[in-house]
């Protein structure tokens, strides 16, 4: 189960984007709720996913997309010689960590977003292993595909997460919406 986003307000596309990327957003963070780190890191179904390891994925990607659109490259530089790291904790990296980068980010998308002069704006995605042509893409469209790159792996996270202990997202909406309450 998802939280209901809301209708925009009359003329605020952005905003209405950006509710559903912070949507998915919560249904990555509630999947990590009440675990230990071991459990936030094991890989219980047939994937190799685990839930830190999503957590960390998706806050990598938005990061990149973000800088992508100002012009800069993404704090991590990810190809196929160390893409296998984008989705395991390694080093000092915690489910924390993770979780306090993923709202920084999030502030930054936001916030960016917010400012950009038009949705209709575009900026260059170079070429890469895994794109193969140059293109000049909109931010809407990046918004739009945040939305479907967390969204997909908001899903991931569910399945992982009833894998572990058979928490459904009924039941983690529930205790997220318990500890607001007691907060």
């Amino acid at each position: 189960m998802v939280k209901h986003v809301g209708p925009e307000a009359p003329g605020d596309e952005r905003g209405a984007l950006l509710s559903f990327i912070a949507e998915q957003r919560g249904g990555i963070r509630r999947a990590l709720l009440g675990l230990t780190a071991e459990q936030a890191s094991s890989r219980p179904s047939a994937s190799e996913l685990s839930l830190a390891g999503l957590l960390k994925h998706v806050a990598e990607v938005e990061q990149g997309w973000i800088a992508r659109a100002k012009g800069e490259p993404p704090a991590v530089h990810r190809d196929e010689s160390n893409w296998h790291e984008c989705f395991v904790l390694v080093g000092d990296e915690d489910v924390t960590s993770q979780l306090a980068y993923y709202e920084k980010v999030a502030a930054e998308t936001e916030a960016f977003i917010r400012a950009v002069p038009s949705l209709d704006d575009t900026f260059e995605l170079p070429r890469t292993s895994w794109n193969p042509k140059d293109e000049w893409l909109s931010m809407r469209w990046l918004c739009l595909h945040l939305i479907r790159e967390t969204a997909r792996h908001a899903g991931h996270a569910d399945i992982v997460r009833e894998s572990l202990d058979g928490a459904t997202a009924f039941a983690l909406v529930a205790a997220e919406q318990q500890a607001e309450a007691g907060s």
